[in-house]
């Protein structure tokens, strides 16, 4: 299961077998390979200060230093005096940029295999030995001046008595199952959740790292605002549904609440059943980094448990997936996995208990080394005008209205006066916001690629609806009825021709639209590629082109990418209404 974009000290096949070279270091990225870093000049220091100020900026609070590595990948290792004087220069790099450091695994090169050595000592088979030396692979944080936290957003998917909110449950609240669900009882919103033991809502739960990688859950503190307090990282769970009852919940949740990450959880003792699969589909059609859990593997005998693994690596290895899995069984693969999986190419399998906690300290490890994806383009985004998705609408007695959702692009601060719409009219109307609040603590200012919660005063007798936007009043935001869309249709069990209504997800909207033409053909068949156009059924829309788009009617389904938006107005730009 070797894979050309693996970075590890380590054969990714899990044998323990040392790799002698590394990849070449990359000039972009969070990577930093040293020889040694051992007295060095003022100026040196200050050159070394600014690169791990770089490399941190790359990994958007986080970077790897790796220790004993040449820059062409090779592993030389260094000597007991060496890797001390590295690491206490390493850890005053850190100290002057208020970052913290941890050291993450250290292993031994072996010398027999270095071409050059400055000690070499007789064993005795009477021949020349080099004694092995350690490299080490350092974690260094820094929170962002502009974010109280470092933040992870992940969504969890899985057919349904899988075990999702039980795991959230045990991982959040730091205590074990009973075997009977008591875990989850603090994820579920609703009565007929905690009756059915099903989700069928969209819920958030939060889990936190300290400074020196140990998890910060419900159990060490009480409230969310000491959570915030106590952790420099913040891994945010998205729970969905796994009944296929409740599969537009579960697009909505990964299409509008833009997860960095997937969780697909999977029983030892069923295999891969119900919606294991759709839910996979979705992830890979949306370009989400995938990591999977085996759970209840106290259920499971040996053979059942060998049997659901294969079967999950034969679909991983799929034409359909075309992955590399990796079964995670130490600390080291789960930080390797951890550091390749922005890549795509690698899926880390962990096995699991709730209610005996059989390897979820290899869950922790991976998650607190885990870094952001899909965060190349945040500094570009927070100088843009704002648009705040409204993923959700709430009333709130003496507060009034709260929404919750995704800020897409710019800021949003305490008193700003926004405008939200598109009414069905296509009108947008002036809201100010009067409080804003980050996993349930307050806060005066919300940046691009965060999720938070805004009160807002509208006008009176005026009223939000998901899939809205809130945007600047600067920005011309379209009010889009019609819509083209180069897309690929995934399954239909006959065929797709015009005037076929279809429900369509574009970030946060969800609407049915009617299918009004093809472009060079009469209908669509599985597997087939074209440029359609499409138009709301009910109300005009705020949609970009460049946004991915899903569409699904029972079994048809199919994935596209949105390339023109026409607006509602032929006359000319959309003019705000007030």
């Amino acid at each position: 299961m070797e894979s050309s974009s693996f970075i590890s000290l380590f054969d990714p096949t899990g044998t323990g077998e040392l790799l002698e070279c590394l990849p070449p270091e990359a000039p972009e990225g969070n990577v930093e390979y040293k020889l040694k870093l051992v007295n060095p000049s003022k100026s040196r220091f200050e050159h070394l200060v600014t690169q791990m100020k770089w490399r941190l900026r790359e990994g958007h609070g986080e970077a790897i230093y790796k220790i004993g590595v040449e820059d062409g990948g090779l592993l030389v290792g260094l000597g007991p005096d060496e890797m001390k004087a590295s690491l206490d220069t390493l850890f005053l790099m850190a100290e002057k940029l208020g970052a913290t450091t941890t050291i993450l695994r250290e292993r031994a090169v072996d010398g027999n295999n270095r071409k050059a050595a400055e000690v070499m000592t007789l064993d005795g088979s009477d021949r020349w030995s080099f004694p092995p030396r350690p490299c080490v692979q350092v974690l260094v944080r820094k929170v962002p001046d502009d974010q109280q936290t470092v933040e992870v957003r992940m969504a969890v998917l899985g057919n349904m008595d899988v075990g999702k909110s039980t795991l959230l449950g045990v991982l959040t609240q730091g205590c074990k199952d009973s075997g009977h669900g008591s875990a989850r009882l603090n994820l579920f919103r609703h009565l007929h959740e905690i009756q059915s033991g099903r989700t069928s809502s969209i819920s958030r739960e939060t889990l936190g790292f300290d400074a020196r990688g140990r998890p910060v859950t419900f159990r060490h503190c009480r409230t969310p605002e000491e959570m915030c307090d106590l952790s420099t990282k913040l891994i945010t769970f998205i729970d969905l549904a796994g009944h296929h009852k409740y599969l537009k919940t579960t697009v909505f949740g990964l299409t509008g609440h833009c997860p960095h990450v997937a969780m697909l959880v999977v029983s030892a003792v069923s295999g891969v059943v119900g919606t294991t699969r759709e839910h996979l589909g979705l992830a890979l059609a949306l370009e989400v980094p995938v990591a999977v859990v085996v759970n209840k593997v106290d259920l499971a005998t040996t053979q059942v448990l060998e049997r659901t693994l294969v079967q999950l690596e034969n679909l991983l290895t799929g034409p359909g997936c075309a992955k590399v899995p990796l079964r995670i069984q130490s600390q080291d693969d789960a930080i390797t996995a951890a550091s390749t999986l922005s890549s795509g190419s690698v899926v880390p399998i962990f096995c699991v208990s709730c209610v005996d906690g059989f390897n979820l300290d290899l869950i922790y490890t991976f998650l607190h080394v885990l870094p952001p994806c899909n965060l190349a383009n945040r500094d570009r985004l927070v100088q843009e005008l704002t648009e705040f998705q409204v993923d959700e609408t709430f009333k709130i007695p003496d507060v009034g209205t709260v929404v919750g959702g995704l800020l897409v692009r710019g800021v949003i601060r305490e008193g700003d006066q926004l405008w939200a719409g598109p009414s069905e009219a296509g009108a947008y109307l002036p809201v100010q916001v009067t409080s804003l609040h980050r996993h349930k603590v307050p806060c005066r200012v919300v940046r691009a690629c965060e999720s938070a919660t805004l009160g807002l005063v509208l006008p009176h007798g005026t009223h939000l609806r998901n899939g809205q936007v809130l945007v600047g009043s600067e920005l011309q935001a379209p009010v889009v009825q019609f819509f083209q869309a180069q897309v690929h249709v995934l399954y239909v069990a006959t065929a797709i021709c015009p005037g076929f209504q279809t429900t369509v997800h574009i970030g946060n909207v969800r609407q049915t639209a009617v299918l009004v033409a093809i472009l060079g053909s009469h209908s669509l068949v599985t597997n087939e590629k074209a440029s359609v156009m499409f138009r709301f059924l009910r109300h005009p829309e705020c949609i970009h082109p460049g946004s991915r788009l899903l569409f699904r009617e029972g079994q048809t389904k199919g994935i596209g990418l949105v390339t023109q938006a026409f607006s509602v107005s032929a006359a000319g730009p959309v003019q705000f209404l007030t």
